[in-house]
């Protein structure tokens, strides 16, 4: 039964057809018992085939269906003929306007409806339908006729309004499968910017860690070879930085692989570097012979993950620029500053180097992909980020990163000033090692 009702749903057409014909067959039963009257057999007949085509035709060419259903009405109220069982297909036609058809000819269909009432029982069965009217018949008859008029024009008010029910329902439908199309588009066009941005962190974060680390193994390890025969204990002590440097270079690689697992296949890996771990960036950074100054003003507060991500990758990079472009005897100078409103991050260096010419050019990004991830990082969190000139003639970076409401204070970080004089390496052993390392 249920394959039966699929297949009359896949077409219509068949189905009315098939209500055609059983109507048909029920109006050619009274034809036969009216035959005698020759001329009532054919009023029958041919109001009987024009309303069953029409049936036939009411969801191909539902408008045609509907006029020439109203014009047949008409027809049978002028001509006097009364109403025969084919005349049941008008109410399914007017279904069929208020479904299916365009907008005016419902409207024609709802007034031919409510028309049809008080025609049919005013042409028919009203007190002037016969000139005799049977005696007793009260003389007020109009209440009688206002009535039956509503009764006979109900069926057809009632199929309209199920037909305007079956176009709502119909349109909410295709609505409710637009809205899903559209929000299956949206989604798939959010996971894949998802995606993009999510590669383009771990590329950040892949970057800033090999550039970083791998630049530091590089400087101690040629500094190793310069001075293997003439100071191995040196040498072994540049050799045990460029191991602690590979190892800390290991986990964060291991922590950026982690993020390309899954969610669910476990694994715990090491938090994201903040500022409370830049005295051992910069530890890290004059053991490989680039001197730093680092100065804290303002009162240290908590910051959220992605601005104290922002500000380790920035003194990290802005170094590791530093280290590989300033020159044999540059050194640098950074500043955490914390306010009511953000915290600022200055990093100035003193170079002569290709970061000098990067700062002639107006800091643009063609040396690399370093600049480029700043600016990425720092428009992340809603900052600005300012490159150029320093003051000492060699290339400044100054970031601005808001801060979200103070939830409470962090223990400040513990100051590394430098000598007085001039900044050396602090984890050198020899800083007669210092000058003769050459830059990455």
């Amino acid at each position: 039964m249920q394959t039966m009702y699929s297949w009359f749903r896949r077409h219509p057409m068949v189905a009315d057809a098939a209500w055609a014909a059983l109507l048909f067959l029920l109006c050619a039963l009274v034809i036969a018992v009216n035959w005698d009257n020759g001329q009532l057999a054919f009023a029958l007949m041919v109001s009987t085939v024009v309303l069953c085509s029409m049936l036939v035709i009411r969801r191909s060419r539902p408008d045609l269906a509907v006029w020439v259903g109203i014009g047949t009405g008409l027809v049978q109220v002028a001509c006097g003929s009364r109403v025969n069982v084919a005349d049941f297909a008008l109410l399914l036609l007017a279904y069929t306007a208020a479904a299916f058809a365009h907008v005016w000819t419902s409207r024609a269909a709802l007034i031919a409806g409510l028309a049809a009432g008080p025609l049919a029982w005013l042409r028919f069965y009203g007190a002037h339908a016969s000139p005799n009217p049977p005696p007793g018949r009260p003389d007020n008859h109009v209440w009688i006729d206002v009535i039956m008029s509503v009764v006979f024009s109900t069926p057809f008010l009632l199929c309209w309004v199920l037909g305007r029910l079956t176009r709502i329902r119909r349109a909410y439908y295709v609505q409710l499968e637009d809205r899903a199309a559209r929000l299956e588009r949206e989604r798939d066009a959010q996971a894949k910017i998802a995606v993009a941005a999510e590669r383009a962190r771990i590329a950040r974060e892949l970057h800033d860690v090999v550039a970083h680390n791998v630049s530091v193994m590089i400087v101690q390890a040629d500094g190793a070879s310069f001075v293997m025969d003439s100071s191995p204990e040196q040498a072994r002590q540049a050799l045990a930085t460029i191991a602690g440097t590979g190892r800390q270079a290991l986990e964060e690689m291991r922590r950026l692989l982690g993020l390309l697992r899954s969610a669910d296949s476990g694994g715990e890996y090491l938090p994201q570097p903040g500022v409370e771990q830049l005295p051992d960036l910069l530890d890290q950074v004059r053991n490989a012979g680039l001197p730093v100054v680092f100065e804290v003003e303002g009162e240290p507060r908590e910051l959220p993950r992605g601005v104290e991500l922002t500000a380790y990758r920035i003194v990290q990079e802005a170094l590791t620029n530093a280290r590989k472009h300033g020159g044999p005897r540059a050194a640098a100078r950074v500043r955490i500053r914390f306010d009511d409103r953000g915290v600022d991050v200055l990093i100035e260096d003193d170079g002569r180097g290709a970061t000098a010419q990067l700062a002639r050019d107006g800091g643009q990004d063609g040396f690399g992909h370093g600049l480029i991830g700043m600016r990425e990082r720092v428009g992340m969190v809603g900052g600005t980020l300012n490159v150029g000139p320093g003051s000492n003639g060699g290339f400044r970076i100054d970031a601005r990163l808001p801060l979200k409401p103070t939830r409470g204070k962090r223990p400040e970080p513990a100051p590394v000033p430098p000598p007085e004089s001039a900044p050396e390496p602090a984890a050198t052993p020899d800083p007669a090692l210092a000058p003769h390392l050459p830059r990455a």
